[in-house]
């Protein structure tokens, strides 16, 4: 997760004339579903490829899951702090870019099983699912334009908690359940109204790729467990 102790100290968003908050709005969003189309198209392209298939599913067996767990936070670690810390735009670019990357790649298993057993036109529904809570939680931040900040400490401890439980589970070899996943939507969901709460009392007008990965990010987890509940059902 971002740190909002990170980012810039510029004139935020909400105290911007309505075109530039309008603009600043459109911008972010229109990065969150380019970044998805990316991320589609990466996928694809990783699922077409036996080898990058055939090592996703590896990843899952034994400890390795917990070595893949751990390069990828440091990776996505590295790439929200190039967005973060940087005003330059290309910079920004390649560290969102390389984020994506790394959520389609870790996808991959996740993706192949849910094709399996669900088949496209259930994931389909997995995913009209995530769209639909992803745009509820957002309007009620619009409509609220209640201050979300307060969830950042929860958010964190949520999340901390969650890791313990999957390296628990991992290590003593017990299936989470379907509770876990619930869980973990909730979690999912509250970062998705900090992150749109801090896009609106937080971010600076030209800070809209670094608001579009938070949201992306969050998108992301969310996605990650709604077709986990999916997967439960069969």
């Amino acid at each position: 997760m971002i740190d909002s102790n990170e980012i810039l100290d510029y004139p935020v968003v909400a105290g911007e004339e309505l075109h530039e908050r309008t603009e600043f709005f459109r911008r972010t969003y229109g990065h969150v579903a380019g970044a998805f189309l990316v991320f589609l198209v990466l996928e694809y392209i990783f699922l077409s490829t036996p080898a990058i298939v055939q090592l996703g599913l590896s990843m899952l067996s034994g400890y390795t899951w917990l070595i893949v767990l751990g390069l990828f936070m440091l990776v996505t670690t590295q790439a929200e702090k190039i967005v973060a810390r940087t005003q330059n735009k290309m910079k920004q670019y390649t560290g969102f870019l390389i984020y994506i990357a790394a959520q389609a790649f870790i996808f991959v298993p996740l993706m192949y099983v849910a094709l399996a057993q669900l088949g496209p036109n259930v994931l389909g529904q997995a995913f009209l699912v995530t769209i639909g809570l992803f745009a509820g939680l957002t309007a009620v931040v619009f409509i609220t334009k209640k201050d979300f900040s307060f969830m950042r400490s929860i958010i964190v401890i949520g999340g901390i908690i969650a890791m313990c439980l999957i390296v628990a589970g991992i290590i003593f070899g017990f299936n989470l359940g379907l509770w876990f996943s619930g869980a973990m939507v909730l979690l999912a969901g509250g970062s998705i109204l900090y992150q749109t709460s801090n896009m609106i009392h937080v971010y600076s007008k030209d800070q809209y790729i670094l608001a579009s990965l938070g949201l992306f990010a969050s998108f992301m987890l969310l996605l990650w467990y709604i077709i986990r509940i999916f997967l439960s059902r069969d």
